[in-house]
């Protein structure tokens, strides 16, 4: 089963088994290997399994992906090459079948929490499920009182829970997110069930339970 083995400054810090078609690297919770540092990208890489090896794509991200030390945009690389996302260093290894991946600190979608309709929704009780993108599909459960999307530079929002439910604010950027395809202004507006943001290119919908 092929692996990435990370490390970083020369400290191992795990194996990951790639036991998916597509596994992608980034920082937002909602990436299959989080990487919570400020060099990594939103979304940074994805590692694409083919029948005769594994390939590296760089996501358009703002630091860039390196094999050998080399800038790359799509690569397939092998146990003799070396990944640098950020200060990581990443390499290809064989995982052994029985041998566990290591777990890796991905967001989990948020447990369902009733509500009867109209009510206050409390936090935990809602998530963003991404409908765009590498990531398209892929679940962030809302369970901190502010969570912050989007790419640094261009467009940041906040969704903040505020007790009676959720609101979404512009943080930082020139772009405004669009919520069911309108641009929001400088005040926070509410969240509905099902309603769809725009940012930074990429597509999600607000979902509670």
């Amino acid at each position: 089963m092929p692996a990435l083995s990370i490390t970083l400054d020369g400290v191992h810090l795990k194996d990951i088994a790639l036991t998916q078609p597509r596994t992608t690297l980034g920082r937002r919770p909602y990436n299959d290997i989080v990487v919570d540092h400020l060099a990594v990208s939103g979304e940074h890489a994805i590692f694409v399994l083919h029948p005769d090896g594994v390939e590296v794509q760089d996501l358009h991200s703002t630091n860039g992906t390196y094999v050998n030390g080399r800038a790359i945009v799509s690569q397939r690389v092998g146990p003799d090459d070396t990944i640098e996302i950020g200060r990581y260093l990443i390499r290809l290894k064989a995982l052994p079948e029985d041998e566990p991946s290591g777990s890796t600190p991905v967001a989990s979608p948020a447990a369902p929490v009733a509500t009867a309709p109209g009510a206050p929704l409390p936090l935990g009780a809602a998530r963003i499920r991404v409908l765009s993108g590498p990531a398209a599909g892929k679940t962030m459960g809302l369970t901190k009182v502010v969570t912050t999307l989007g790419k640094p530079g261009v467009a940041v929002a906040a969704i903040t829970h505020r007790g009676e439910g959720y609101t979404l604010a512009l943080v930082d950027g020139h772009e405004a997110p669009r919520l069911n395809g309108q641009p929001i202004g400088a005040a926070p507006v509410p969240l509905h069930p099902r309603d769809e943001i725009e940012l930074a290119g990429t597509r999600m919908r607000f979902e509670a339970d």
